[in-house]
């Protein structure tokens, strides 16, 4: 069996980042509900994700998102993260929101809109040099609806020559992490549909560019932890974006969906050295909270993503091993179904008291009346949110 010790090391190094738009208002194509407290710009995004960090004591990053984040001055808002015990984390940009992106960002046909898409990324890289990031994630919503819409080989020709254009223009330890999506917006052609498609562009880029596994821009029974295997084998995972489907990108909370998968996933990371420092791997949440309160949710998937690790930590590596090279197949399937298993609750309440916290984070939050002093604090002014 593992080192506790060692188990607990290793949780005890674990960070994860949260998603400054998780604390807005946000929903699904239907409806955006508002909710009390809700923040109203960047910087009470941030005295959001500070609790969330408080009552976890592993999410010390935030990722922004530009232009829902914009601000005159990004300096000022890296130095606010850091007075609440946080740092700015990755960059996103954004190219599926104007109106001249409609047939697409940087693989529309009008090289005038290209130039514009490709701008606001260069922009974003200036916003990671002025807020300390080194990480810019890009997501892309280009794609077609019909066939014969478009070229879908010069659609690529044309996201290769944007991406060149800003991974020339990456300073000295910034990535450029590639996320992919299985379809929405576009229905019949996705530019960066699967981790294949990132893959070939990521190696033809260099060592900066790698991917982002979102885990719920997949079809249905896509063997996941595969694919986060192969990247890590081959050195191009960035990034994970922690969330869970039922059926398509419906942004719940991690683990909410199915447990086991993530626990999957977990296993490959850390058997196959996801979790070292070496790897660079930022375990990102990315998520959108329609009906649930959203500090709360934030923390149980934080919590959740911990519970998935401690299990794959709780894995008999020897025992696993010997049974894979004998061919003892049921043997080996039982070595992970016992670590599975594993109620590992237990264990990270002690690692939290250990620190100084409170074992239930998510009811050590409720029991501290924030909720309702933000709920009647923040009144007034304009919510944040994506609309709908």
């Amino acid at each position: 069996m593992p080192e506790l010790s060692a188990v607990k090391a290793a949780l005890a190094s674990q960070t994860i980042e949260t998603p400054s738009w998780g604390y807005g208002n946000s929903g699904t194509r239907f409806k955006v509900f508002a909710q009390p407290g809700v923040p109203r710009d960047p910087f009470e995004k941030l005295d959001d994700a500070a609790q969330v960090h408080a009552f976890t004591g592993v999410a010390p990053r935030v990722s922004l998102h530009i232009p829902w984040d914009r601000v005159d001055d990004y300096a000022a808002l890296a130095a606010y993260a850091k007075e609440r015990g946080l740092t700015l984390g990755a960059v996103n940009s954004n190219v599926f929101q104007d109106d001249d992106f409609k047939l697409g960002s940087v693989t529309h046909p009008d090289p005038a809109v290209r130039r514009k898409a490709v701008a606001h990324l260069l922009e974003c890289v200036g916003i990671m040099e002025a807020t300390g990031s080194s990480d810019l994630k890009l997501w892309f919503s280009d794609g077609t609806n019909y066939p014969g819409q478009d070229d879908v080989a010069a659609r690529q020709d044309r996201l290769a020559e944007a991406l060149t254009t800003v991974y020339e223009r990456l300073g000295e330890g910034q990535r450029m992490l590639l996320e992919y999506k299985l379809f929405e917006p576009a229905f019949y052609a996705t530019d960066v549909p699967d981790w294949g498609t990132a893959y070939a562009h990521c190696l033809k880029l260099g060592p900066k560019a790698k991917v982002v596994v979102d885990t719920g821009h997949h079809a249905p029974g896509t063997n996941i932890e595969f694919i986060v295997a192969v990247l890590l084998r081959e050195g191009k995972l960035g990034a994970f974006d922690f969330n869970s489907r039922f059926y398509a990108d419906d942004d719940l909370m991690a683990g909410a969906a199915d447990p086991f998968q993530l626990f999957r996933i977990m296993h490959e990371v850390v058997r196959n050295g996801g979790l070292e420092p070496a790897a660079q791997v930022n375990f990102m949440l990315d998520q959108c909270h329609n009906i649930e309160a959203k500090i709360p949710a934030v923390i149980r998937s934080v919590m959740n993503v911990q519970e998935a690790t401690a299990k794959a930590l709780m894995v008999d590596a020897d025992a696993l091993g010997a049974a894979q090279r004998s061919g003892d197949v049921l043997g080996a399937n039982a070595v992970l179904m016992d670590a599975y298993n594993t109620d590992v609750r237990p264990l990270l309440a002690g690692i939290r008291e250990e620190s100084g916290l409170h074992p239930d984070p998510v009811a050590a939050y409720l029991a501290s009346g924030r909720q309702q002093r933000i709920a009647a604090e923040r009144v007034g002014g304009t919510q944040a949110g994506w609309g709908a």
